[in-house]
């Protein structure tokens, strides 16, 4: 399948694996990028020597395509910013704020830039930025979301902007790829259909509750920090969603998900870690190599969209 994303990209196929903190790295992001899609390695506030050396791991596990996700809020973003230039990395994909101030040193780099977006208003700022494509995100994503659901916000972005967009959240088979392109996106992101690959490091605690989840198994916690996170629905997220509402202060609820998300993918610590993962968990039931993911999500929207 031939579109704007995969030939900006290089790729066969439209699908774009999330940079989700602490869980894309290199063996993930190669896995994804041999079978045909993108690849990609979350940044997120990892040292600089760690990231460089997961490019380069990456790098020797495949030669296709991957990138590398960017935080800005990350207190390291400037030095991480360099370090794509200096690893000559194929493309950068940006969240929690505004890359403008990158785009042009990854421009005159040769590295493709495609923020994650919340709102139409963000993606015609990043477009005029200079942006090679911008990814639509919707709020039944997991991690940190916004408020506007994929349906909702893909299209008005993409009436918006004469960029290519790749819709995200909420998107796990062939008819999530197929709705999408319906909706004018010309690629996915998908982030929790990966959590349910052999090749993800996660501890097999993680993908047990991901592939055990059903429809009504996840929650959103940290509204009132205005960061607000997708979560399996654990006894420690529902106990933050009731420390919130019972009213919890933002500065204690940083205190207490402090270094949640590692206890979580590292340790599988049930009691204290924050399992992030996006409404659509209930889909994703087992466990498969990331080829296979993908050539049954291209094998079902293909079907689709040929009728």
């Amino acid at each position: 399948m031939k579109t704007r994303i995969t030939e900006l990209l290089g790729i066969e196929y439209p699908i774009i694996q999330g940079g989700m903190a602490w869980v894309a790295e290199h063996k993930l992001a190669a896995a994804v990028s041999n079978a045909g899609g993108a690849g990609i390695i979350a940044g997120g506030s990892a040292p600089i020597d760690y990231l460089r050396d997961q490019i380069r791991k990456c790098k020797e596990l495949t030669d296709k395509p991957f990138g590398v996700n960017i935080m800005l809020m990350s207190p390291n973003a400037d030095d991480l910013a360099k370090l794509v230039i200096e690893e000559k990395v194929a493309f950068v994909t940006t969240g929690a704020g505004n890359a403008g101030k990158y785009i042009p040193a990854w421009k005159e780099a040769g590295i493709k830039v495609i923020p994650v977006v919340p709102s139409v208003a963000l993606a015609k700022r990043v477009e005029r930025a200079g942006a090679d494509a911008v990814i639509a995100e919707g709020t039944e994503s997991g991690g940190h979301i916004g408020e506007n659901t994929t349906m909702c916000l893909v299209p008005q972005v993409v009436d918006a902007v004469s960029v290519p967009v790749i819709a995200a959240g909420g998107i796990a088979d062939g008819r999530g790829i197929a709705a999408s392109f319906m909706l004018g996106a010309e690629g996915v992101q998908c982030g929790t259909v990966f959590l349910a690959s052999e090749e993800c490091q996660i501890h097999p605690t993680y993908k047990e509750l991901v592939i055990k989840a059903k429809d009504t198994d996840s929650i959103v916690t940290g509204r009132g920090t205005g960061h607000p996170c997708r979560n399996v629905k654990t006894k420690f997220a529902k106990r933050l969603a009731n420390w919130e509402r019972d009213g919890g202060t933002p500065e204690g609820f940083e205190e207490i998900t402090l270094g949640s998300l590692r206890k979580a993918v590292v340790d599988g610590n049930v009691d204290e870690g924050s399992f992030l993962c996006g409404a659509i968990a209930g889909m994703v039931n087992e466990i498969k190599p990331c080829k296979q993911i993908i050539d049954e999500m291209m094998a079902g929207a293909e079907k689709l969209l040929s009728k």
